[in-house]
């Protein structure tokens, strides 16, 4: 019998209802389909596997590229009381056996891998599975890396094709935060799904306020930032291992709690730095890209780039970073064209000129998002295929929207600078020309040019922006090899020849605000309380060894200290309380707020909190698969269900299970399994406790019944439901 996915939502990750199409996404993999699932960072993606896992009899295998996402994920599985575990190179032999063994008794509803370990030498995770377990559903995560197109294509991906040759029954979801067109189409072709369903939720993260300044000298504004921001957790991504060094070091000395993070470190203090991150006790993560996927810490606040980033993918994936909990987060980017011309040497791929080609125009395009001046949310969600209004109001080019202004004397000037050097060199170089600079790099014979020096009246920063202007504004253009120069293009000419005007924005300066957490809800909280709540939260994280984020999210405690509960089944409606939470940690929570309460005077205000109206899933009808025939025909023969549990090294409840299947179906009589008294009892349970969980039926039933009894009586109630 398959448990109800809103069942699961609330009992064990205590939410009350789905969000987006998640409920679609979960009735679609349960009715034995493929899907693909296109989810922004925070939007849920996990949700969306881990739910059917917990419906469906059998091990659910979340392939995963790395060893922290996996951790992650099972860490806070574990904290809700869900069976999951992890298979990975860092595990002694018999760490991997105990697991193993695990599988061969169906004890694990959750198992996450790297894509190698399916065909391991080690263990043939994929044989292991065909012939000792029984695999409910295959989950890829961060399936873009299966892509040749995606901005993080990983070799050992390529694997998984292996999935449904050996297990073309089993359904598989391929999730992923960052696919374009054509990424999405490999992804598909390349897990050769066949019965799929494409899921494309919003890009949108309304909550993320985007912004993209001028590199030059921008450490003093950096510091400046982080001064307002000194309480929260934030990323800084650098483009080289050195630049986190010494960025880590600069802000370590003007007293920030900060480390560095990248593949050159060795694993004992990546782990170490990541762990102290985690768990709040550094504030300020300077990383490489080698830090992040994965990285589920709700309550970063920012993420910065003190470097341009190779593409909108990665940018979108590392900025989605922020502000996982929906509480209002910023995403700022330093931008300088002199990363654009390392970029582009990095982007040379030996022998593989359409490889380069596709790293190239995907360089272009995150050039052309922090030159574009209209809404940078619109330029990233036009980006991915989604349509957007012109303003959001919540990115620096809508939040100061600059006026534009006849700047026609600016851009002949630079024109014909352009055209005085014969359209032979870059923008770096024609900025330089027209301030006059007396660097060895100009030459001699264009310091002779009447351009040279018409410049000096502006700095060099505001000559760069009129320039960019002028290529966005296509009256320049750049060339399109290995080293770009610039161009007249036929709207230069009218302005050189014709007298036509030019407006363009002028050079703003550009500040971010800090802001309460309005987005994810709008009642007033108890400020000092949720400070509170969060140092017991960190209390709890240190003695369990855990990350605070996983015990409960900001989101949940800002719930807490706006809605005040008293009682236990108050907490039910908290956002994150689920059943095995309460249990363990509702009474020290529950206290906090009523010693606030008592101090402060206040009454409960959890008549406010009104749960969102619950839908009912439409459960599909489970299937009968080769297994469960196989079983079927060894107890027909005679054999007992210990016999049969024996004769096929499968644990004793997975055969009841089985069998379940043909007791709902009418093919087997619950009378020959459990004698009417014990059905009259277990009958009378479910009426009162529900049939959501075995566990609580168990326990308010008398010793002498089994979870088989109790299983096999469920399916009975199938019959004639």
């Amino acid at each position: 019998m398959m448990v109800q996915p809103a069942s699961i939502l609330q009992s064990v990750f205590g939410y009350t209802s789905f969000r987006h199409n998640q409920e679609a996404i979960i009735d679609h993999l349960l009715s034995g389909k493929d899907a693909v699932v296109l989810m922004p960072t925070g939007g849920g993606k996990s949700l969306c596997y881990q739910v059917p896992a917990l419906c469906l009899e059998g091990v659910t295998i979340v392939v995963s590229p790395l060893i922290a996402l996996m951790k992650d994920q099972v860490d806070a599985l574990l904290l809700s009381g869900v069976k999951a575990a992890f298979l990975n190179s860092t595990q002694h032999p018999s760490e991997r056996e105990a697991i193993l063994q695990q599988l061969r008794n169906n004890e694990l509803k959750l198992l996450y891998v790297a894509p190698e370990r399916l065909v391991g030498s080690e263990i043939n995770l994929l044989q292991f599975l065909k012939e000792q377990a029984s695999p409910a559903l295959f989950a890829i995560d961060e399936a873009h890396c299966i892509s040749q197109w995606g901005h993080d294509f990983r070799p050992e991906y390529r694997i998984l094709h292996e999935l449904k040759i050996q297990f073309p029954s089993v359904p598989v979801i391929a999730l992923t935060a960052t696919a374009d067109g054509l990424t999405k189409r490999d992804i598909i072709d390349q897990l050769q799904l066949k019965d799929y369903r494409v899921f494309e939720n919003s890009f949108n993260r309304p909550n993320i306020t985007y912004y993209v300044k001028p590199k030059r000298n921008y450490y003093d504004e950096l510091v400046d930032y982080l001064e307002q921001h000194k309480e929260d957790s934030g990323i800084i991504y650098c483009l080289s291992r050195n630049a986190t060094e010494k960025l880590a070091e600069d802000l370590k000395a003007d007293g920030f709690n900060a480390e560095a993070y990248h593949a050159g470190l060795d694993k004992t203090t990546r782990d170490q730095r990541q762990d102290l991150f985690l768990k709040d006790d550094i504030n300020i993560m300077v990383a490489t890209i080698a830090f992040g996927m994965g990285i589920n810490k709700s309550n970063v606040r920012y993420v910065i780039h003190a470097d341009l980033p190779k593409n909108i993918e990665g940018y979108y994936q590392e900025t989605g970073r922020a502000g996982r909990d929906g509480l209002p987060s910023e995403a700022i980017l330093f931008y300088g064209p002199g990363d654009v011309m390392k970029l582009k040497n990095f982007a040379q791929i030996d022998n593989n000129p359409e490889q380069t080609k596709i790293l190239l125009d995907k360089l272009d395009k995150m050039v052309a998002f922090c030159e574009t001046k209209q809404c940078r949310r619109k330029y990233l969600l036009n980006y991915f295929g989604e349509q957007a209004p012109d303003y959001c109001g919540t990115c620096d080019t809508c939040i100061h929207k600059p006026e534009l202004s006849d700047q026609t004397i600016v851009a002949q000037k630079i024109m014909s600078a352009v055209a005085r050097v014969n359209e032979r060199f870059g923008l770096g170089y024609i900025v330089d020309l027209l301030r006059g600079s007396n660097s060895e790099k100009i030459r001699p014979e264009h310091k002779e040019l009447k351009v040279y020096g018409i410049g000096k009246d502006k700095p060099r920063d505001e000559w760069m922006h009129y320039t960019r202007e002028l290529l966005s504004s296509g009256y320049l253009q750049m060339s399109d090899n290995q080293y770009p120069v610039l161009q007249l293009t036929e709207k230069s000419k009218g302005v050189l020849f014709q007298g036509e005007k030019v407006f363009l924005h002028a050079p703003i300066q550009i500040t971010t605000t800090t802001k309460e957490p309005v987005v994810y809800q709008q009642l007033p909280y108890e400020k000092e309380l949720f400070e509170q709540l969060k140092k017991l939260r960190n209390t709890i994280a240190h003695e369990e060894n855990v990350p605070a984020y996983l015990i409960f999210s900001d989101s949940s405690l800002i719930d807490l200290a706006t809605y005040l509960p008293f009682t236990t089944e108050d907490l039910s409606k908290i956002s994150g309380f689920g059943v095995y939470k309460i249990e363990k940690y509702g009474e020290a929570f529950l206290t906090q707020v009523q010693d606030y309460c008592n101090e402060h005077g206040l009454d409960t205000r959890i008549e406010l909190k009104q749960p969102k109206r619950e839908r009912k899933s439409k459960l599909p009808r489970e299937r009968e698969t080769d297994t469960k025939k196989i079983s079927l025909d060894l107890y027909q023969k005679g054999m007992s269900i210990e016999e049969v549990a024996i004769q096929r090294t499968l644990s004793i409840s997975t055969i009841e299970t089985h069998l379940s299947y043909y007791i709902s179906s009418g093919k087997l009589d619950i009378t020959n399994f459990v004698s009417p008294n014990k059905q009259e009892l277990i009958q009378a349970a479910i009426a009162k406790y529900g049939k959501a969980s075995l566990r609580l039926l168990k326990e308010n039933l008398p010793e002498t019944i089994s979870y088989g009894d109790i299983r096999f009586t469920m399916a009975a109630t199938e019959i004639n439901a």
